[in-house]
C-alpha cells in the first residue's frame, strides 16, 4: 500500500458525462461561472458606488457577494480545465490549496449569512437600538472578523486534513477535493479529521442554522403582530430575501453533506455538491436583487436609467 509520502497527485472522477453531452456540461458550467461572477460583481459595485446603501445589511451582502465569487472560482476552473482537457489529475498541493480556499471561502459565508440573519433581528425586534448595535465600528469588526475567522479556521482545517495518509486510493470520487470525499479514501487519520469535521459542522452549520431560523421565529412574530397591513408588508420585504437565501443555502448543503457514502450515489452526490458550490452563490445575489426595491433602483441609477418608483 502507499502512504501519502509517496502519493504526488490524485485523480478526479468527474461527472458520468457521455463524450458527446462534454461540450454541453462545459458550456453549462461556464455559463454559470461567468454569470455567478458578473452578478456578484454588479451588487459589489452597486453597493460600493451608491451611498444609500452604505448601511449594515448591503455592507454585509457585499461581503456575501466576495464570498460567493471565491466560493465558485474555488472549484469552476479547474472543473473546466478538466473537462476541456481530459487531465482530471491534480498534484498534491494543488489539491490542498483547492481545499484551504474552498474552507476558507465556505466559512466566511457561514458565518456571514449568520451575521445577516442578526442584522434582520435587531432590525425587526429591536428597532430602537438598531443604529446603536450595529453602528460603523461594529459593522467593520463583523466583517473582518469574518474574514479572519474563515481564514485561521481553513488553516487549522487543511492542516488537519494533510495529516492523514491516503494508502487505500488516490482517486477522488467528486470534481475537486472535497473533505468529504477525501476522508473515504484515507487509511490513517481520518478518525481525527472525522472530530474536526464534527466541530466544524457544529461551530459553522448546526449553531448558525438553529440561531437563523429561531431568530426569524421571532421575527416573524414581531411582524404578525403589527397592526397595519402595509407596515407588515414592509418589514416582511426587509428580510424575506434573506429568510429565502437561508433556505436555500442550509438544505443545499444538508443534502450535500448529510447523503451516506455509497457507489451508487457518488453520482448525485457530485450533482448536489454542484449545486451547493456553483448554483447557490450565483443564486443569492439574484434572489437580493430581483426582491430588493433598493438594490434595483441603485442598479438603475449606476445604469443612468431614471425611474418613477412609488414610495
Amino acid at each position: 500500500m502507499q502512504n501519502n509520502t509517496f502519493i504526488k497527485e490524485f485523480y478526479l472522477v468527474l461527472f458520468s458525462v457521455k463524450s458527446g453531452y462534454t461540450s454541453l456540461t462545459t458550456s453549462v458550467f461556464f455559463f454559470l461561472y461567468v454569470f455567478g461572477v458578473l452578478i456578484n460583481c454588479s451588487i459589489i459595485t452597486v453597493i460600493s458606488t451608491d451611498v444609500q446603501l452604505h448601511t449594515p445589511m448591503y455592507v454585509f451582502l457585499c461581503n456575501l457577494a466576495i464570498a460567493d465569487i471565491f466560493f465558485t472560482t474555488t472549484t469552476v476552473p479547474n472543473l473546466l480545465y478538466m473537462l476541456l482537457s481530459g487531465d482530471n489529475t491534480v498534484s498534491f498541493i494543488q489539491c490542498f490549496s483547492q481545499l484551504y480556499f474552498y474552507i476558507f471561502a465556505a466559512g466566511a459565508e457561514d458565518i456571514l449569512i449568520f451575521i445577516m440573519a442578526y442584522d434582520r433581528y435587531v432590525a425587526i425586534c429591536d428597532p430602537l437600538h438598531y443604529q446603536d448595535i450595529l453602528n460603523r465600528k461594529h459593522c467593520i469588526l463583523l466583517a473582518s472578523g469574518t474574514w479572519i475567522v474563515g481564514l485561521l479556521n481553513s488553516i487549522l482545517f487543511t492542516i488537519q486534513a494533510s495529516l492523514m495518509s491516503f494508502c487505500h486510493s488516490h482517486t477522488i470520487h467528486q470534481f475537486f477535493c472535497e473533505p468529504k470525499a477525501m476522508i473515504n479514501i484515507a487509511c490513517t487519520g481520518s478518525e481525527e479529521f472525522y472530530i474536526v469535521v464534527y466541530v466544524e459542522f457544529l461551530i459553522f452549520g448546526f449553531i448558525p442554522a438553529m440561531f437563523c431560523f429561531t431568530s426569524y421565529i421571532k421575527i416573524i412574530r414581531v411582524i404578525l403582530q403589527i397592526k397595519s397591513k402595509d407596515g407588515r408588508k414592509k418589514a416582511f420585504s426587509t428580510c424575506s430575501s434573506h429568510l429565502t437565501v437561508v433556505i436555500m443555502y442550509y438544505m443545499a448543503g444538508l443534502c450535500a453533506y448529510m447523503m451516506p457514502t455509497s457507489e451508487s450515489s457518488n453520482v448525485l452526490e457530485q450533482v448536489l455538491t454542484a449545486v451547493d458550490a456553483v448554483v447557490t452563490p450565483m443564486i443569492n445575489p439574484l434572489i437580493y436583487s430581483l426582491r430588493n426595491k433598493d438594490v434595483k433602483s441603485a442598479l438603475l441609477r449606476l445604469l443612468g436609467i431614471h425611474l418613477n418608483v412609488k414610495k
